[in-house]
């Protein structure tokens, strides 16, 4: 391989690293936007992947750890960067696939978690004196009054204790409140997977800059290693 062909492989890398990198911080800066912006986080606790913004900020911080080393491999011509960077880049998007492979096999369980966390919000709301468990009271009111549904699996969820919520006008008369009919579990269930359209087109996207990137990756380190570089 000719010096011309090793600049521009070497130019390759350096930019498909890069861009890499811009990725995963692109990534972790739309996890933490969606985190900041994000509702109803009190009322799902047990299975922390079910929120797109907990995976994002994850999987991002460490795609831009692992691609800046991938950068500083191809500036310096360090085969020892290049192959530290291959190998854990191979092992996150192993990860990647496995994750995805967990959603899919387990989507029932995860229905499951869904299902019961949001029955334990209920009644921690139910049971709550005036002033106690706020947070829950509030994603859990504002759930109902911009889905208009009620309770979990519907009106009865809540024992003769509805709250105004509920209530199918605005403003309501609480001394005969009419109650939506339809629970919020189907309706906020579809709410959180719409929002994983929009992750998983990203990871899609991240995975085949990544396929890339160790596609140009080996055939520059094979030749630093021909050539006894990359050491010093």
């Amino acid at each position: 391989m000719n010096r011309s062909c090793v600049n521009y492989l070497k130019t390759l890398v350096i930019f498909l690293h890069f861009l890499c990198w811009l990725c995963g911080a692109f990534v972790v800066a739309f996890g933490e936007f969606q985190m900041m912006h994000s509702r109803f986080a009190s009322l799902v606790t047990s299975f922390w992947p079910i929120y797109p913004a907990n995976t994002l900020v994850v999987t991002g911080t460490i795609v831009t750890c692992v691609c800046y080393l991938g950068v500083l491999g191809g500036m310096k011509e360090n085969r020892c960067m290049l192959l530290t960077f291959f190998v854990l880049l191979f092992i996150l998007m192993l990860v990647e696939l496995a994750m995805a492979c967990v959603f899919f096999v387990y989507n029932r369980e995860i229905d499951t978690y869904f299902e019961k966390d949001l029955m334990n919000s209920l009644e921690i709301y139910r049971e709550s004196k005036p002033g106690e468990n706020k947070l829950i009271k509030d994603d859990f009111d504002e759930v109902q009054f911009l889905f208009k549904c009620c309770g979990v699996h519907g009106e009865a969820d809540w024992k003769g204790n509805v709250p105004v919520s509920c209530c199918t006008k605005d403003p309501c008369n609480t001394g005969d409140q009419p109650n939506w009919r339809e629970g919020c579990l189907i309706k906020l269930r579809d709410w959180f997977a719409g929002n994983y359209l929009s992750t998983a087109s990203g990871v899609v996207t991240m995975f085949i800059i990544q396929f890339f990137c160790l596609s140009v990756t080996v055939p520059l380190f094979c030749h630093f290693s021909r050539r006894g570089l990359g050491y010093q």
